[in-house]
């Protein structure tokens, strides 16, 4: 593993973010949008999913704001990945790092979970939100946040 990490941070899309503050700032910049699109787009609508607000109709909003938060964590992981060869040693040996890591497994897997079965469809069809439904929105908005906050712990460990 540790050769495998060493291979990374000589990679040369790693080299060139480390030799070039300027490419690092705008693949860190790329992250930081993705980030702001994931939450900007998943927390209002995992509140609308569990109830705790009431806007326009599920079946308006739903669609959009899940392909603003793909489009989002698509971008966040792509360029965290990158980010990551940066210093792939240190940030594998990092707590937060791999809290970050492990919270970012948990909300695949809530991802997974809501979205397995026809529930999910159906209350955005009905506007009826089944307990299951609700549950999986609030597990979703507090993985997410937990998933920032260790990513912005990270640099203070």
């Amino acid at each position: 593993m540790a050769e495998l990490l060493e291979a990374l941070g000589h990679w040369p899309g790693a080299l060139w973010l480390q030799r070039s503050g300027t490419a690092y700032l705008f693949v860190n910049a790329a992250h930081i949008l993705g980030i702001g699109l994931l939450l900007g787009a998943i927390l209002p609508l995992d509140l609308r999913l569990a109830g705790l607000i009431r806007s326009a109709p599920l079946a308006v909003l739903a669609p959009f704001l899940i392909r603003v938060a793909a489009c989002g964590l698509a971008l966040a992981v792509l360029t965290g990945a990158w980010l990551f060869t940066v210093k792939p040693v240190e940030y594998a040996g990092n707590p937060a790092f791999l809290w970050k890591l492990g919270l970012l497994a948990l909300a695949f897997a809530n991802i997974a979970l809501q979205h397995r079965g026809a529930a999910l469809e159906r209350a955005v069809a009905t506007e009826r939100l089944p307990r299951r439904v609700r549950g999986h929105a609030l597990a979703s908005a507090g993985l997410w946040l937990a998933v920032l906050v260790a990513g912005r712990w990270i640099g203070f460990v």
